[in-house]
């Protein structure tokens, strides 16, 4: 099974370096000297990494036969991609990968049936489950711990504890203006 590891950004200095945007929460072990990785789109690969290293809190690779800036300009947009066995698990518990996840049933914590998890965006600052209803409308849910209480790999489930206005029309609507002709009433 393939997963998609990262995507190659800009350009880095003048020797063929690349930015990295990491999507994987293992680079050491995807992301290593060594690695070849398909990419998308294919004609571009696949590529073999020669070296690795972090600068200012970004990970930049050396593909071997790209040496130059116009080289490494030519990857940008380009995603990486890793052959992966797909019985193979995290090393951690909380940890998912995408496939895992997909087509999961999303239910409350009292067994509420919300849907069926069809895709998984990865924004930067957290990943979201786009889940299909079952009148066909999708909501999305943000794959946070104080939101997605328990995924349960057994049960093919994740159990959810949304907030108010999350799946329903239900949203508490509070500003400091309510609160302040709230005060006035009293007074």
């Amino acid at each position: 099974m393939q997963l998609v590891v990262g995507r190659i950004g800009r350009a880095h200095g003048i020797k063929g370096d690349v930015t990295i945007e990491v999507r994987t929460d293992e680079p050491e072990l995807r992301l290593g000297p060594g690695a070849v990785l398909a990419t998308d789109p294919a004609a571009t690969g696949p590529l073999t990494i020669e070296s690795g290293r972090v600068h200012s809190g970004r990970l930049l690779l050396r593909f071997a036969g790209v040496h130059d800036r116009t080289g490494a300009e030519a990857l940008r947009n380009t995603l990486l991609i890793a052959e992966v066995d797909p019985e193979e698990l995290p090393e951690d518990p909380d940890e998912f990968y995408d496939h895992q996840l997909m087509d999961l049933d999303v239910v409350t914590a009292d067994g509420t049936e919300v849907g069926r998890i069809t895709e998984i965006s990865h924004l930067p600052s957290q990943d979201l489950f786009i889940v299909e209803r079952p009148d066909g409308t999708e909501v999305m849910i943000p794959f946070v711990e104080e939101i997605v209480t328990e995924i349960d790999l057994e049960e093919q489930r994740a159990v959810i504890t949304p907030p108010p206005g999350l799946i329903d029309d239900q949203a508490e609507i509070v500003s400091s203006r309510d609160a302040d002709s709230a005060q006035d009433e009293t007074a």
